[in-house]
């Protein structure tokens, strides 16, 4: 007889899932709508960006304590907290949108009167 996955488990299991459910919804709502939804996500705070952030950081702590005891490699506790690190700056440059992203989230769909120039995209790479 197998044995159920205990709680924190099945929590993560739970919370991918509806993450998963969270992209289809926003992939088909209006752009005021998902302006929100992705306002919400990237809130530094009390978003998904910022918990999975605190999540990653909180298992780097986890990994180093065990990296100490040699129960784990120090490459996965270096992993986690280069991880922790990269996610903790894409929060910071993420967070300085948020007004925008808020305002386009408030924005009544119908009252544009043409459509917006489109922007010239510009893609910058981190080292």
């Amino acid at each position: 007889m197998s044995h159920p996955a205990p709680y924190p488990v099945r929590l993560a299991d739970e919370i991918t899932r509806q993450l998963g459910q969270l992209a289809d919804h926003l992939s088909q709502l209006p752009p005021p709508q998902a302006a929100q939804v992705i306002a919400r996500v990237l809130d530094p705070d009390t978003g998904v960006l910022g918990g999975v952030t605190h999540l990653v950081t909180t298992g780097s702590v986890f990994a180093k304590d065990q990296a100490e005891r040699g129960a784990l490699p120090a490459e996965v506790w270096l992993a986690l907290g280069r991880a922790s690190n990269e996610l903790h700056d894409i929060t910071l440059d993420l967070d300085e949108h948020q007004d925008t992203l808020k305002h386009v989230g408030t924005q009544p769909a119908t009252t544009v009167a043409k459509p917006p120039a489109p922007a010239a995209l510009v893609v910058r790479r981190r080292r």
